[in-house]
């Protein structure tokens, strides 16, 4: 199924890489859009991975650089019975993560400093897990090359913003209502492509990562921790390509309008049912599902901060990232 939604999704932005191409060029510029979009198809095929991981600045890691980080996601990974994913990290305040690569053997994991140092250790587990969740189920290829060509599409509309033509009219003056109306348009269809696949990839991810890590809870914890951080800090990545959105495990610097994700809070739910329970924790930003701790505690309610209450046995030390190895084990 997977690879049927990779086929129409690159057929549907291939048509309109054209159509961006007619219009600024005529049949000629078609046509030329065309082969260009063939060539970036293929390159993207083999190498999206690489750009995105460039697009983020990230940094590979290993057992000597992180050892509590690589080693929490081989245990991850044979967990998934997947292949040991290269492992990346990410120096951003911006608490998120991603997985990218065009196959399980192919395939790159990336937490952000941001998320590392406001998770515990289970909770990352959980996030990364959700991650790993993508790699098994193959919607990494599908999620990088929308990340990849999207942003193409959105850099030609900016591009025939200045320098666009008059389509098949032989007449080589700009045309800049046509271009305006590309600038506009071009990424918001790029983005309802996007939105037709992304919705229901989340719950998958969500259900194999609490399957993968074994902890429902730590997954729901997390989501309820970072998705207000997440979309109220800056992600330059994003602000460059607001197609990378879509990677990661939580809305970044997005309007709901082109959030490429359900409801953190809808997501929570679906977590907490496959736990056995649930309840409302309210928090600045709205009302958000959250796990009860696992010895049952009361937890307050935060009503003043932006971050949703969470079980005290969940709270984060602060300034302790996964990546410390003085942190427990």
């Amino acid at each position: 199924m997977n690879g049927l939604k990779t086929v129409m999704l690159l057929s549907a932005l291939t048509a309109l890489f054209m159509g961006l191409g007619y219009l600024f060029g005529g049949a000629g510029g078609a046509m030329l859009a065309l082969l260009v979009a063939a060539g970036m198809n293929l390159f993207t095929f083999w190498n999206a991975d690489r750009i995105v991981l460039r697009m983020h600045n990230a940094r590979e890691v290993d057992a000597s650089s992180a050892p509590q980080f690589y080693r929490m996601i081989e245990r991850l990974a044979r967990n998934a019975e997947l292949p040991m994913p290269r492992v990346y990290i990410v120096d951003t305040p911006a608490p998120n993560a991603f997985a990218t690569g065009r196959n399980p053997q192919n395939a790159a994991v990336a937490a952000t400093t941001g998320l590392l140092d406001m998770l515990d250790d289970d909770e990352v587990a959980a996030v990364m897990a959700h991650e790993l969740g993508h790699v098994r189920n193959r919607d990494t290829l599908i999620m990088t090359m929308v990340a990849t060509i999207a942003g193409a599409i959105s850099m030609l509309a900016n591009f025939g913003l200045f320098f666009g033509h008059g389509g098949g009219g032989g007449e080589d003056r700009p045309n800049p209502v046509a271009a305006i109306a590309a600038v506009f348009m071009a990424p918001f269809a790029a983005m309802i492509v996007q939105m037709a696949i992304s919705r229901t990839r989340e719950y998958g991810a969500d259900k194999a990562g609490a399957e993968i890590c074994g902890d429902p809870q730590a997954l729901a914890s997390a989501l309820s921790k970072i998705a207000g951080p997440a979309a109220h800090t800056r992600n330059p990545a994003v602000e460059r390509n607001p197609a990378t959105a879509q990677l990661y495990i939580v809305p970044s610097s997005v309007s709901d309008l082109f959030s490429t994700h359900p409801a953190t809070e809808k997501r929570i739910a679906a977590l907490m049912a496959m736990e056995g329970g649930s309840r409302i924790v309210r928090h600045a930003s709205g009302e958000h599902l959250e796990a009860p701790s696992r010895n049952s505690a009361p937890t307050s309610t935060n009503t003043a901060g932006s971050r949703p209450s969470v079980p005290s046995s969940r709270k984060s030390s602060p300034g302790r990232s996964a990546l410390d190895p003085n942190r427990r084990p």
